[in-house]
């Protein structure tokens, strides 16, 4: 873990190694040492918890905190039921004098759907504070001019409206749950023999659901590449190219900002390989590591307040 406490308008930074597991490892996290213990970057202050399970040792440095970037599902929100504390924890961070932008991989809606989602949650959210894999998708899409045979929702159809998908020449691979049937994956499968570019806009093994875990385009995407023998391109979480972009549209460097999600790869892993911090919590996909997070960051984010 990490515990951060501001003076004069800046951070230090203590990392926090794990001692002892609380509970045994689960398998299908299939999550390594070094990943945890990299991926527990999340600011804490021991109060009201038990960090007995952790070492803590010092790390030199301070940095100036310009931006938070916030993963939304399993982060904010859980579909439509939002994380207990969380939009008092954005309300006070909107006090502090950091910018904040939302950055999250989901497929299954537009941004338009996304941000009527989280009004509704009581969460103050502007539509240009929205950075997401969708947006990214369509970017590489008209770069590159291709014709995408789109395996998203319906719901995230509208993200892509102007893009031509006549006569398609590319496979744009999403969560798409209803379209994941053997015909539509076998079309995909020979379009990318014959030549079609395997476009990912995310590879996310699972995610967090009000039922319990499901599963994301990662082990589908993962098939077609080794039926193809080819490579996706990935384009969300946690490509580099998306936290850099994500943080030119905020005019800051990597070294000013934090990155708050609860994916010790997508999220945490992810930022840090850009000159990030990560701050891992637990809500939403790391419910099933071995290591003991916070839940959502009620209370971290107050620190920036003190």
């Amino acid at each position: 873990m990490e515990n951060e406490s501001k003076e004069g308008g800046q951070f230090q930074v203590w990392t926090c190694r794990r001692q002892h597991r609380s509970q045994p490892r689960q398998q299908d996290k299939n999550v390594s040492d070094e990943e945890e213990n990299r991926g527990a970057a999340a600011a804490a202050k021991a109060t009201n918890l038990s960090w007995a399970h952790l070492h803590c040792s010092s790390m030199a440095g301070r940095r100036a905190l310009k931006a938070v970037l916030i993963d939304l599902s399993g982060t904010l929100h859980i579909e439509d039921t939002a994380v207990p504390g969380a939009q008092d924890a954005l309300n006070r961070l909107r006090q502090a004098p950091v910018a904040v932008t939302f950055v999250t991989n989901t497929t299954k809606e537009s941004k338009r759907h996304l941000l009527d989602r989280l009004r509704r949650l009581n969460f103050d959210v502007q539509e240009k504070e929205i950075f997401t894999s969708l947006s990214a998708a369509r970017s590489l899409l008209e770069q590159k001019q291709h014709r995408p045979l789109l395996l998203v929702d319906d719901g995230a159809l509208e993200d892509f409206t102007g893009i031509d998908t006549s006569e398609p020449n590319a496979v744009v691979f999403g969560l798409a749950p209803d379209h994941f049937n053997y015909q539509t994956l076998n079309k995909a499968f020979r379009m990318i023999l014959d030549g079609a570019p395997l476009i990912a806009i995310h590879k996310a093994r699972y995610y967090k659901r009000k039922d319990g875990l499901a599963l994301g385009p990662g082990p589908f995407v993962t098939g077609l590449e080794y039926a193809t023998d080819c490579k996706a391109t990935v384009v969300g979480k946690p490509e580099k190219t998306f936290f850099t972009q994500a943080l030119s549209d905020l005019g800051c460097s990597p070294d000013e900002a934090v990155m708050i999600g609860d994916d010790a790869r997508d999220d945490v892993s992810g930022a840090q390989n850009v000159g990030m911090l990560g701050i891992l919590v637990r809500t939403g996909e790391n419910v099933i590591s071995s290591v003991y997070f916070p839940p959502f960051p009620h209370f971290i984010l107050s620190l920036c307040l003190k």
